[in-house]
């Protein structure tokens, strides 16, 4: 195939899922017809192998566990008899063209089962693999690499909106920026997602570079649903001569269809581009896209841009259950009476439903002019929305965000509220570090990450703060410190990290309150020593005076490396902020520089 390519564009088969649907009105998987109706399958590849085309793809995009309810015989049989079906269909037709074991996204994404899925094609004798429609490129390296130990050809296309991101809200250009580093793989470019017109919109976008095949395989336009099925525009002559321009314009090799193209597409397409060719000058210019001087507003950072001299001060207000915002507000403007750095909001902790946590912040930036940092959770939103989120909260001077995976829903209301999930919070965190780089102008989101100093495998957590750290993290709030323990842990992780941390510091307030929190809350741990030194019965003085004494303690044992402090006080009690400090003489003495 390589060969081949010195002096010809290959012209590939179209959609083969959408036009077998079309074909024998049916909703049933197509990979399924390999074996159950193997002439059809045959009949499709000839068809395509008639119009044109070139390269054809097996019958296997769907072909895994997750569509086989998990019977891995049947997945390889089905596989194998994919295969066997692609090269009768070549032989009988008596037409030069090369075939691909096609393999689509796993739900589960399991980079296992990926690598198994090429053993079989190699196996089979199929030197040439290609990984279609995907969102991320991490989860099948290794299949890549297996792949490519094996001397086979791997062709690797993403699948992007027309604003050029991927379901997963990465950017087309980051991707193929990543995949032209790797050796391991021969071609890539996009496929479905878009139609001609705007797949060459993102195509501007990409920083061509030399030592790879170029792919464009656009879908025939937008379908419509009509009675479950996806029905497409009939536009052959359009799709043609827009690929075809786009074929000549970026120096393309391998140039097909995607959703909706027949082989009445691939024929019209066959028909007026050139195939045969000398090699092009293979440079494509960027459109220039150099960002004007971009400052921070990062609430660690000072009017100048420099980081604060003195101990951070972070407070949680929880944003309520109804309508009623009054007290929260109240306890805002008490909380910039106190100089605090920066208020933050939690996005409905333990998946129950609060006020939005970027609307709320919105509000109270509004009202006090104080900073705001909503927390944003992966539960609810995909990438999408996520994006809208960052660039709403933007140009509501929300420049500060905390990014968090996010609770569960609770077990009850999963029958009838689901979560999302695309990603955790690293992966969003890639997303926000992206955006910061390509729309957040002239002002950046300043992000950071949660720590988990409980967790059982410190070195896990370990890990995971560098990964948020490599992802553009640029300081972390902690779990609450109740004990020496969990503070000697979160120093073990500064001394590892060097990461700007917030230590928790949660004055409890009744021996009920300590209780409840020991109990009930994930992720939070309170000594049962803690819990004993409030009274049974104390009067609700004694239990404040009891978690100020303890938040004192806590703030002198890690004074030695918090970088600051970020207090969540129960029930919104924001009062007992100066009550702390004015305890704490050096604590106060850096605050006030």
């Amino acid at each position: 195939m390589k060969q081949y390519l010195r002096q010809n564009r290959i012209i590939t088969d179209g959609a083969f899922g959408t036009y077998y649907a079309q074909k024998y009105n049916t909703l049933e998987l197509p990979e399924l017809a390999n074996t159950k109706y193997p002439e059809r399958v045959k009949e499709i590849h000839q068809e395509y192998l008639q119009a044109g085309a070139a390269l054809i793809r097996t019958n296997t995009f769907a072909m895994n566990l997750e569509a086989l309810s998990g019977e891995w015989e049947k997945v390889r049989e089905n596989i194998v008899e994919g295969i066997r079906l692609a090269r009768t269909a070549v032989e009988e037709t008596g037409k030069q063209a090369f075939i691909a074991g096609d393999i689509g996204p796993i739900g589960t994404g399991e980079a296992e089962e990926y690598c198994d899925l090429v053993r079989i094609f190699l196996e089979q004798g199929i030197s040439v693999i290609a990984f279609e429609t995907f969102g991320s490129l991490e989860e099948i390296l290794p299949a890549i690499r297996l792949a490519k130990e094996k001397e086979a050809t791997v062709l690797v296309t993403f699948s992007v909106n027309q604003f050029g991101y991927t379901n997963r809200g990465l950017s087309a250009r980051k991707l193929l920026e990543r995949a032209f580093s790797i050796d391991a793989v021969d071609g890539l470019g996009l496929n479905c997602g878009v139609g001609p017109g705007h797949m060459e919109k993102v195509m501007q976008t990409i920083e061509w570079k030399e030592g790879k095949l170029r792919i464009a395989l656009p879908n025939a336009g937008y379908p419509r649903r009509h009675r479950g099925y996806l029905l497409f525009n009939n536009q052959p002559a359009y799709f043609a001569d827009a690929l075809k321009d786009m074929g000549e314009k970026y120096a393309l090799d391998i140039v097909g269809g995607c959703c909706g193209t027949t082989p009445d597409f691939i024929r019209r397409l066959a028909e007026i581009t050139a195939v045969s060719r000398k090699r092009e000058e293979r440079t494509v210019s960027v459109e220039d896209k150099t960002q004007p001087q971009r400052k921070s507003k990062a609430f660690f950072l000072d009017e100048e841009g420099r980081v604060k001299n003195k101990k951070l001060v972070a407070v949680e207000l929880a944003p309520p259950f109804n309508g009623e915002d009054e007290q929260l507000l109240a306890a805002a403007y008490q909380l910039k009476e106190s100089l605090v750095d920066v208020i933050t909001f939690p996005d409905s902790p333990s998946g129950r439903t609060r006020i939005d946590s970027v609307l709320m912040a919105a509000k109270v930036r509004r009202e006090t002019n104080i900073a705001v940092m909503p927390h944003i959770c992966c539960r609810d939103k995909n990438a999408i929305a996520m994006r809208s989120l960052f660039l709403g909260a933007s140009i509501n001077d929300i420049h500060n965000m905390l990014i968090i995976t996010g609770d569960p829903i609770p077990s009850v209301e999963r029958q009838s509220v689901k979560g999302v999930f695309n990603f955790d919070a690293v992966g969003l965190m890639n997303i926000a570090k992206e955006m910061n780089e390509e729309k957040m102008t002239p002002t950046p989101i300043s992000y950071g990450g949660a720590i988990n100093q409980g967790r059982r495998n410190l070195e896990v957590e370990i890990a995971r703060v560098r990964r948020k750290m490599e992802a553009g993290a640029e300081f972390f709030l902690t779990q609450p410190v109740f004990s020496s323990d969990s503070v000697a842990r979160l120093r073990r992780i500064k001394e590892e990290t060097g990461a700007r941390i917030l230590c928790g510091i949660m004055p409890l307030v009744s021996r009920r309150n300590a209780e409840f929190m020991k109990n009930e809350i994930p992720g939070v741990s309170v000594p049962e020593k803690v819990v004993e030194r409030y009274p049974e019965k104390g009067k609700k003085e004694e239990g404040e005076a009891i978690g100020i004494m303890i938040a004192r303690e806590m703030i002198e044992l890690t004074e030695d490396f918090a970088d600051g402090y970020y207090f969540s006080f129960p029930f919104n009690r924001v009062y007992l902020l100066d009550k702390i400090l004015k305890q704490n003489d050096e604590i106060l003495e850096r605050r006030s520089k």
